[in-house]
Parts: structure tokens; sequence; C-alpha cells
């Protein structure tokens, strides 16, 4: 049939192991589903809540012991991707073997490459970690770190959010598609890393996974890229009376609105902006907004914002 790409945020993943082992199997239910309507399936997730539990997790261990010691964001941005990731593939295989369905799944670890003169790196935006009651305590226990006062609620770490260009280990991704194997990547957005010396390093910073799944389903040309959010549809002039669902919409009308202003730049904006990255990247590309749990029915034309060139 066709090659598909999904995007499921952190937060459908739930706060803690186990809630996570529980809510893993929605997807993996609706992925095995796509699988028998023959679809190659692609899975990509968000981290933000499993990342911040690990690193806040070393933050709150340090206060308490100062022997310590902090975990690097990396660091941590790749132990988040074990944790989903042992979860997503247990959920996936079991629900393969309820449904006799003899595939193999793997999870590909990520690390995205990234430019080390990304305007990112000069504006650090993304905030990450603990509460400090003081700038002084957050510095002390973010060294070398961007400190900004958050919201009246205290002092946090903040990493810049860089575009990906490129990933280590997009051969194998393609490899594994093509032999029909279940491809769960592109984790968290993956590690950023940057080509420095003739070698590569990680950096802090947060990748956003929808750029990243859209880089990816680029890369490995995909035909759709199926962006999971909590709504039934993107909206325009949302939460006013003339409020309208998009049921199917093109690149210059996404970008009229953006220009409106018509989407959250937190929430929404990005989902679109990684749609029409996708959907620009080549013929016959369509990029799908829906609910998780209405996949099926989105790929029909039932539900979701359908994004065509």
């Amino acid at each position: 049939m066709s090659r598909i790409v999904i995007a499921l945020g952190g937060n459908a993943l739930g706060n803690n192991p186990e809630e996570q082992k529980e809510l893993v199997k929605i997807p993996a239910k609706k992925i095995v589903s796509l699988l028998k309507l023959g679809h190659d399936v692609i899975i990509g997730h968000g981290n933000g809540p499993q990342v911040g539990m690990i690193f806040n997790a070393f933050a709150d261990a340090k206060k308490s012991n100062d022997k310590t010691p902090l975990i690097p964001f990396a660091e941590a941005g790749g132990m988040s991707q074990g944790y989903i990731g042992y979860h997503m593939l247990t959920a996936i295989a079991n629900e393969l073997k309820k449904e006799k369905i003899h595939k193999d799944v793997v999870y590909l670890l990520t690390e995205t490459i990234v430019d080390p003169n990304d305007k990112a790196f000069k504006n650090p935006t993304k905030p990450v970690g603990p509460f400090y009651a003081s700038k002084e305590e957050a510095i002390k226990n973010n060294p070398n770190s961007t400190i900004v006062e958050d919201s009246g609620r205290g002092y946090r770490k903040v990493v810049p959010s860089p575009k990906p260009i490129d990933f280590i280990g997009i051969n194998a991704i393609k490899e594994n598609v093509d032999r029909g194997t279940i491809v769960i990547t592109g984790g968290g957005g993956g590690i950023p890393i940057i080509e420095k010396n003739n070698a590569y390093e990680g950096v802090d910073g947060v990748i956003d996974k929808d750029f990243a799944l859209a880089k990816i389903a680029s890369l490995v040309n995909a035909d759709t890229l199926i962006i999971l959010t909590a709504v039934d549809h993107v909206y325009v002039n949302y939460g006013k009376p003339d409020q309208k669902a998009l049921v199917t919409t093109n690149l210059k009308e996404l970008e009229q609105y953006i220009k409106e202003n018509q989407f959250a730049p937190g929430s929404m904006l990005p989902k679109i902006q990684a749609a029409i990255n996708f959907v620009s990247s080549g013929k016959n590309k369509s990029a799908i907004i829906a609910d998780l749990t209405k996949v099926e029915d989105a790929l029909e034309g039932k539900s979701g914002t359908k994004i065509v060139a």
C-alpha cells in the first residue's frame, strides 16, 4: 500500500513507568492494524516528560548528595530512548504475536546531526530540569548552562532547539524498512550531535520530534507523515465563534494561516511547519494531523486534517 511515518507525542506515554507500560499498548494496536492493511510503518515518539523525569532525578539526587553526578542532557535523552523503546518494542511485539503476524520490530537509538551554527544555539529557549529558588543555586547545579527565570516559578536551565539536518544510521533505517521491518526511531527528535574536529559529539538541546520525523520521512521516501495529537482536526479561529476545522488544506493556505498567527507557537505551529516541510520535499506526499485513536479513519479521510501540496 504505502509507507507511513507516525509521530507520537511523549505526553501520550504517561508520566511514570507503570503508566507508560499500559499506554504504549494503544499505539501498538494502531500500528499493527496499519500493517494488516498492507502499509510499511515507521514510528517515532516524543520524550519531553520522560527525559525531564530522568534529568530531574539526577538533579534532585545531587541536592541530597553532592557526590551524585549531574547527567548531561544528551545522555538523559539517550536514556529516555532506551526506556521508552523497551516498552514500545514489547507492546508491538506482543500485539504482533497476538495477531499471529511474523514481522520483526526494532528500536534504533537516534543521533541527529545539527548545524553548530544554528541560530538556536545563540538563543536557547527550551526549559528543562527542576526549578531552583535562586539563580545562584541553579547555576551551581547546572554549570556552563543558560539560566532563566520561568514564569515566577523559579529559575531553570534552558537549552536550544536546533533543526535536524541528517541522522547517524539513516541507511540502517532505510534498509530495515525496505526489508519490511517495523522501525521505531527518531525518539524525542534524537540526541543532537555536532561535527567538531572531524568527530561527532553530543550537545545540550532538544530537537522537535515532529521536525525530526518529517526529515526522516523525507529521507526514507515515505508517502505519508501522520502527526498524532489530542484533537480531531487542525482549527483556524480556534476557540472563537467562527472556529473552523480544516479537513483538507494545502501549502499555500497554511502559509497564509501562519501569517495570520492562527496556530499556537508552542503546540500546533511546529506540527504545521513539520508537515509543510515533508509535503514540500517531493511529489505526491501528504501529511495528516489527527487524534491517536482515529488513525485508520484519518487515512480514509474520515477524521483529521490532510495536508497536500
